[in-house]
């Protein structure tokens, strides 16, 4: 039987996810000598090798990847066990990790507000991050549960839709066809049109639509952001299709419309999702069944329209 304290099991876990003993060190608050020792005491311990060292970083042996697995399975059942205390005094407490698309920071908050009041006790960690990042916070099992729009091509995902996210062809408050309805969508061969940049499925489903319809626009700027593409639609640099969540909580600026082009809005989903193996904690399955059973509700009082063409007017309302 191999001897190893919690905390050595801790300092190793840090070392391995960071690469390197400084990293770990400022983390834990601890000295970078204190983490070296703590590393070779536990590799004494194990009579093997944990790490080998190439450059500056640290990369784990056979050894130490048997260990970081066993490490955050110990570490997740002591965090359960934890909370089904907690669960069974008739408390929820305990920690909460999730990790989001960047699209998703428009709404997300907005549903984390009213679950942190029914349960005061949790602490929350929220990851705002692109498609691949997540798909390598999901490789590395690094959160509870992870919120996309598009589903990744991670195979051992278990998925759940809970929230309309359509895709609205966006335009500042003061351009022509605001406010008009049934505009045919060959019109936007004739528009300046921001896209998002390759990769990215909001361009994929577009892609998709307009092949289907024969149109090609005038792609005057591909931009990689949400926040770069409103500010090039302000800006009257052109028009573009965006989450409608990007824009629902503008208030009373009155910068953008949403065009009724047929067509639109183009039908898609928020998902959320943990890996199929992992057994969520009390907190984890708390939160899963808040938002399957509760968001689609709580989206129409604080989402209001969504997924409805707006006029210019309206639109400055939202």
């Amino acid at each position: 039987m191999i001897h190893a304290t919690l905390h050595q099991l801790k300092v190793f876990e840090a070392t391995a996810r960071h690469g390197s003993f400084t990293r770990a060190a400022e983390e834990l608050y601890l000295t970078q000598p204190t983490v070296s020792i703590q590393v070779k005491q536990l590799t004494k311990a194990v009579g093997l090798p944990l790490f080998e060292q190439i450059g500056k970083r640290l990369y784990l042996t056979q050894a130490g990847k048997k260990l970081l697995e066993t490490c955050q399975e110990i570490f997740q059942g002591l965090s359960q066990f934890e909370m089904s205390i907690a669960d069974l005094k008739g408390m929820k407490q305990g920690k909460l990790s999730i990790a989001v698309i960047t699209t998703a920071k428009y709404f997300v908050p907005r549903l984390l507000g009213p679950f942190c009041k029914r349960y005061p006790g949790i602490d929350i960690s929220l990851k705002v991050t692109n498609h691949q990042n997540i798909q390598e916070r999901m490789l590395y099992n690094q959160d509870d549960l992870f919120i996309f729009s598009q589903l990744p091509s991670q195979p051992d995902l278990k998925t759940y839709p809970f929230l309309d996210n359509p895709l609205v062809v966006i335009a500042p408050t003061d351009h022509p066809l605001a406010g008009k309805r049934n505009i045919p969508i060959d019109v936007l061969n004739d528009e300046p049109f921001i896209m998002r940049e390759p990769g990215s499925g909001t361009r994929s489903a577009v892609q998709k639509l307009f092949a289907a319809h024969n149109i090609e626009v005038k792609v005057r700027l591909e931009l990689g952001s949400n926040e770069a593409i409103k500010q090039g639609i302000a800006g009257g640099l052109g028009v573009s299709v965006l989450s409608q969540h990007t824009i629902i909580s503008e208030g009373s600026t009155g910068e953008f419309a949403i065009l009724d082009i047929n067509g639109f809005p183009i039908p898609r989903q928020w998902y959320v999702g943990h890996l199929a193996g992992k057994q969520l904690s009390v907190v984890a399955e708390s939160f899963l069944n808040y938002l399957l059973e509760e968001s689609p509700a709580m989206a129409k009082r604080f989402l209001p329209g969504l997924g409805q063409p707006l006029s210019a007017k309206e639109a400055a309302v939202v």
